[in-house]
């Protein structure tokens, strides 16, 4: 389903036309008809913001006193944002505005951030969405966290205590404050869960263009990651963590699909269990080391990934989440089964002349920058395997390195382990070669 905003009717005396309106007028130039007052305040909340943030912060908790080693300053999300506004940008209100927090709960928090998402609101810094926040990260959050205004990231913190990233939940925010550009280096996301056991990864959901997102996201983001501090919003109902949610319900037949709702981060229930057990069977025991259980992990989803590339399927038909045609085939003993894992491969023989000697499988991880990084990105081009970069290839790796390796990988015929994105010596070797 798609939505199009349509502009408000000039000639409609009607209270919603009205507001819209005015929140049109507000987010305008002054030169194109907009608001001067607006234009002002903003202006004077970019100021007071930036002097707060160099001094320490009125409250300390959102300073930023240094970059993580290895973070390039360059490497920041493409989200500058607005001013604190009033909805609809109606009403200019000061840099830092304290409010008592409305209460709320986690449960209501993610369902407006997933509201925005199927919505596929589009990323604006002086545009507002129909629920009257302002399009961008902080106005995201402000509008996830119920506040009835659109703050920034250096005005969240005042509706929001410091948790320690352990403490983390579905609902909480994780803010980075960047002192030399704070409109436009600094970024808000909202923590949707862990994806993995090791809390290295977890889901985001946040404001960036085009339009609202959710991502396995590595903690605690993919650049500036020592600079990003948690947050929880203080108007929360109750402090404890919400219940785990409801077991779903085994249908009648037990070989029914039970739904896409019932696997994915989060879920616990017999039909999880069922799914591993049944992966088991069918060549997939070498991904558990403990289980199956009934609470979904990653050894749930990679071990129903191999079992989907094991049936030819690719892309989204193998993304590790199991569907109708998955479930058919290990309910009912069709399909190919997972395949033993692939032998190691023989030690790597002396590289070819002109074959760069492999650097070390360090130097391409999350918040790593150097030499080698924006090399290995210029030979995937190279070997016609960057179509994932759309600037670069730059020394910081990214995302698009690692989904490039991985594609490089996967038409070796390697699966599994063997092509997680990360290059190893036969990788860097073949590439090269």
């Amino acid at each position: 389903m798609e939505f199009t905003e349509t502009p408000p009717d000039e000639g409609c005396a009607c209270p919603g036309c009205g507001a819209r309106r005015r929140a049109r007028l507000h987010a305008a130039r002054t030169e194109d008809g907009g608001h001067p007052a607006a234009r002002g305040a903003r202006r004077a909340a970019v100021l007071l913001a930036t002097v707060t943030t160099v001094l320490g912060g009125a409250t300390g908790a959102g300073a930023v006193t240094s970059r993580a080693p290895g973070d390039s300053a360059g490497q920041i999300p493409d989200a500058p944002q607005g001013e604190v506004s009033g909805l609809y940008g109606a009403q200019a209100l000061g840099a830092r505005l304290r409010a008592a927090a409305p209460a709320t709960t986690r449960s209501e928090i993610m369902a407006r951030a997933q509201r925005w998402l199927a919505q596929h609101v589009p990323y604006s810094m002086t545009s507002y969405w129909t629920d009257g926040y302002r399009q961008d990260c902080s106005g995201f959050v402000s509008m996830a966290w119920g506040l009835g205004s659109s703050q920034t990231t250096w005005t969240l913190p005042d509706f929001a205590d410091r948790i320690a990233p352990s403490e983390l939940q579905p609902g909480d925010v994780l803010l980075y404050n960047n002192p030399a550009d704070p409109g436009g280096g600094s970024h808000a996301v909202l923590f949707g869960g862990w994806t993995d056991a090791s809390h290295t990864r977890y889901t985001a959901y946040e404001q960036t263009r085009p339009s609202t997102l959710t991502r396995a996201t590595p903690y605690a983001y993919w650049n500036n990651s020592g600079s990003y501090l948690p947050y929880r919003y203080r108007g929360l109902n109750a402090p404890a963590p919400d219940p785990a949610p409801a077991p779903a319900p085994v249908p009648a037949d037990p070989d029914a699909f039970p739904g896409t709702a019932a696997f994915g981060p989060g879920r616990s229930n017999a039909s999880v269990r069922r799914l591993g057990e049944l992966l088991v069977a069918r060549g997939g025991a070498r991904f558990y080391t403990v289980g199956p259980g009934p609470a979904w992990g990653e050894a749930d989803r990679r071990a129903t990934e191999a079992f989907q590339l094991a049936q030819g399927w690719r892309g989204a038909e193998a993304d590790g989440y199991p569907g109708k045609d998955t479930w058919d085939r290990l309910v009912h003993g069709t399909g190919q089964d997972i395949p033993p894992a692939t032998p190691a491969p023989s030690p790597a023989p002396a590289p070819a002349p002109g074959v760069p000697a492999f650097p070390g499988a360090a130097l391409f991880a999350p918040g790593q920058v150097n030499a080698w990084v924006q090399q290995l990105g210029e030979q995937l081009v190279r070997k016609g395997y960057g179509r994932f970069y759309t600037v670069g290839p730059g020394p910081a790796w990214g995302e698009a390195d690692r989904l490039g390796v991985q594609a490089f990988q996967l038409a070796q015929g390697w699966r599994g382990a063997e092509a997680d994105g990360y290059p190893g010596p036969d990788t860097w070797r073949l590439l090269f070669g």
